[in-house]
């Protein structure tokens, strides 16, 4: 049976499980069952993404709270990092955020977070899961009189705009920035483009009217063409390109090219170390990051760990080794001096604060990491057997691997959140990195056609 979770959360899409109202108002008296408390009324904090299905998903599991004896706040159209601080920040036992992310609108899912704004440990996810689908989770709702109550949030976007504000150096001015976004008609349409202009910076927004179809269509951190036009437009110093929830972040510099999140964690991660506040001089990716990062950590004397694929790992290891600055090359970045999970809006504070440390452009201080071509070709598969039993696939592997030497590498896996097999391969030139990648794509699909 697939797993109800996927690396981000409760995907409609990721699996065999419809992202219905029925689902939702399962994990909302899930949720409120394992993380409420024996005769607590602590809130459990809801924010959502503004795709035509997150209204019926938020009354579903709204529902499914009160009727364990729970209150659900309503934060409404609300970023997910936005979500992770008003739970640590209201005492809440929990917050939900309703959202697939980068996703097209057809799909929706469910992100939750502990009362401390961390996303749940895998203990804690097989514990919920095994809840939703328990047949006696029904039988302890509560009576009548004991039923919880559904209430609006006051004053909840103040209250992360505040936040965001107060993480700019008070010794650190933006008036002269001149700044494009892109918020992928999503949950960032307010919040973004009011945090940098009460800053003071110079802003122009671009797919801020969400219609409930049009979120990440043909916009945002997936899909920057048209932010990269109206930087070069406008004459910008930069652009920001947030995806429908708000927790990543793509930039574009002030030519026009794309920074990758590979290069914005570096380009951060290098300015904390210039200002000794980067511990244990260490930064966190993932597998997914490209060569050319580490390659670029050892140059500069910073260590660079390698956690597996998922922000919550990359959270995970932040803590566990103490350290401040990590993310992925997607563009999940955590600076966990400020926040306990990735924050598009907070890392593009952080990046424009590194312009203004550096006192450079944004494309000379991307062009301190060199990016290592790279190829991502996703295969669609039936099923996922492990890839070391696929003989055919594993051959290839390894000679492609070979004949790359220490000039590239290949990272074959599956999809956690979709029916998928991600072939990456990095190499010392395009059409090299695109022939081995399509070479093992194609042994996959032989393999489990």
């Amino acid at each position: 049976m697939a797993r109800l979770f996927g690396t981000d959360g409760i995907r409609g899409k990721a699996n065999q499980y419809p992202m219905d109202g029925h689902l939702a108002f399962s994990v909302g008296q899930a949720v409120a069952d394992l993380f409420g408390g024996s005769g607590r009324r602590s809130p459990i904090v809801i924010g959502k993404d503004p795709r035509i299905s997150s209204d019926m998903l938020e009354s579903a599991l709204a529902a499914g709270i009160v009727s364990m004896g729970k209150d659900a706040y309503l934060a409404g159209i609300f970023p997910t990092p936005g979500v992770a601080l008003l739970a640590s920040h209201r005492g809440a036992d929990a917050g939900i955020v309703i959202s697939a992310s980068h996703n097209p609108y057809q799909d929706n899912g469910i992100k939750i977070f502990s009362g401390r704004g961390y996303k749940l440990s895998d203990q804690e996810e097989e514990a919920l899961e095994k809840l939703v689908f328990e047949e006696s989770l029904s039988q302890r709702a509560v009576p009548p009189k004991e039923m919880g109550m559904i209430q609006p949030m006051k004053d909840a976007r103040a209250e992360y705009i505040s936040f965001l504000k107060k993480t700019l150096p008070s010794d650190i001015s933006i008036k002269d920035l001149k700044i494009v976004m892109d918020t992928a008609n999503g949950a960032t349409c307010e919040v973004a483009p009011k945090v940098f202009a009460e800053l003071g910076a110079q802003v122009d927004v671009i797919h801020n009217s969400p219609d409930g179809i049009n979120i990440n269509d043909h916009c945002g951190s997936q899909h920057t063409h048209d932010l990269q036009k109206r930087v070069l437009e406008i004459g910008a110093h930069i652009g920001l390109a947030f995806d429908g929830d708000g927790d990543r972040l793509v930039a574009i510099d002030e030519k026009g090219d794309e920074i990758s999140g590979d290069q914005i964690l570096f380009v951060c991660a290098h300015m904390y170390k210039d200002c000794g506040a980067l511990t244990n001089n260490t930064l966190v990716s993932t597998v997914m990051s490209n060569i050319g990062l580490t390659l670029a950590c050892r140059r500069e004397g910073m260590k660079h760990f390698v956690s597996q694929v998922g922000d919550r790992n990359v959270s995970h290891d932040m803590r566990r080794l103490g350290v401040v600055v990590g993310g992925e090359n997607s563009g999940h970045l955590i600076f966990a001096d400020y926040h306990t999970t990735g924050d598009g809006i907070l890392a593009a504070i952080q990046l424009v604060v590194a312009m203004i440390r550096k006192d450079r452009p944004l494309s000379e201080l991307a062009a301190t990491i060199e990016m290592y071509p790279q190829r991502l070709v996703n295969v669609e598969v039936g099923s996922k057997p492990e890839i070391s039993s696929l003989v055919s696939v594993t051959k290839m592997i390894k000679k492609v691997e070979r004949d790359l030497g220490d000039q590239g590498r290949v990272l074959v896996r599956y999809s956690g959140t979709e029916n998928l097999c991600r072939v990456m391969v990095e190499g010392p030139s395009d059409q090299l990195a695109e022939t081995y990648s399509n070479q093992i794509a194609h042994e996959i699909k032989a393999a489990l056609s």
